[in-house]
């Protein structure tokens, strides 16, 4: 199986040795995003602003692969505070609209950069 590299300008770059997207047999592996503006480096504050800021990140990632919020089936969230879920999960409603994919969320103890969610997601092709 032949495996493909995705890489935008229009989300942050990796700050790992990993990739922000693999497609690979028809299914697109979208690495976790982080609120980022990937013009200015810069990290907005409060959940909601970071919410759409990682959205955003996972949307230009899933644009580059030939992808969208309609294809993605499974995605996890990752909150520093599960106090956040209600806002976060209001904005993710925006996002992901009509037949929306399986998701689990959870709190971890600490994220990338001290931010408060990370979203990642699996999509088909």
């Amino acid at each position: 199986m032949k495996k493909e590299i995705i890489l935008t300008a229009n989300a942050p770059e990796p700050v790992g040795p990993y990739s922000q997207a693999v497609k690979a047999g028809g299914t697109f592996y979208c690495s976790g995003q982080i609120p980022i503006d990937p013009a200015t480096g810069i990290i907005p504050e409060g959940i909601d602003a970071q919410t759409q800021q990682a959205l955003k990140n996972l949307g230009a990632v899933l644009k580059a692969g030939g992808a969208d919020f309609g294809s993605v089936v499974k995605t996890t969230v990752f909150l520093k505070d599960m106090n956040d879920f209600p806002a976060m999960n209001a904005i993710y409603a925006e996002a992901f609209t009509g037949a929306t994919p399986a998701r689990s969320t959870v709190q971890v103890a600490r994220l990338p950069k001290d931010v408060l969610v990370e979203i990642d997601a699996v999509a088909v092709l």
